[in-house]
C-alpha cells in the first residue's frame, strides 16, 4: 500500500503550505490570532477535518455499497483542549455530529451500516486510541441513530 505522504514549507512565522500530490491544490495552514494570523485551519482543525473526513467518507462507502445514498452529509466535529499535568495544551476529545441528508426510514440497509462504518475508518480508530472520540448520527429529522 502507498505510503500517503505531504510536505510542509514555511511560508512565514506560523503559516504552513501543505503540498500533496501534483493534482491537490496546496492548503495554507496557520495559527489563530495573536499568535498567526488565522489565515488558514490550525493544526487541531486540521485534525478535526481528518476524523471527520473519515468517518464521513467511510459512511458515504457503507451506504453505497448497499446502494443507498445517505447524501448530503454535514459532519461537525469539536474538539475539547485543555491543559494535561504539566500545564500543556493537548486535544482531550472530540465530538462528531454526523448528518444524514436524508431520513432513516428512506436508507434500507442503514442499521447495518451504523453497526460497521466506524471500525473501516482509518484515521477515526487511529485517533482514538489516543484521544476519546464520541459519535452521534443523526438523520435529515434530527432523529438520533447512533451515539
Amino acid at each position: 500500500m502507498d505510503r500517503p505522504s505531504v510536505t510542509l514549507i514555511q511560508r512565514q512565522a506560523y503559516q504552513f503550505e501543505h503540498h500533496y500530490s501534483a493534482a491537490v491544490p496546496v492548503l495554507l495552514s496557520d495559527e489563530p490570532p495573536p499568535i498567526g494570523t488565522g489565515l488558514g485551519p490550525d493544526p487541531v482543525e486540521l485534525l478535526c477535518s481528518a476524523v471527520g473526513n473519515c468517518l464521513s467518507a467511510s459512511l458515504w462507502f457503507a451506504c453505497q455499497k448497499y446502494k443507498d445514498d445517505p447524501s448530503p452529509l454535514r459532519t461537525e466535529v469539536k474538539a475539547t483542549v485543555g491543559k494535561n499535568e504539566r500545564g500543556r495544551n493537548r486535544v482531550q476529545g472530540l465530538a462528531v455530529e454526523l448528518h444524514l441528508g436524508r431520513p432513516s426510514a428512506e436508507l434500507g440497509h442503514l442499521q447495518r451500516v451504523l453497526d460497521t462504518f466506524e471500525d473501516y475508518c482509518t484515521v477515526t480508530q487511529s485517533v482514538a486510541a489516543a484521544v476519546p472520540v464520541t459519535l452521534r448520527v443523526l438523520d435529515s429529522t434530527g432523529a438520533v441513530l447512533k451515539g
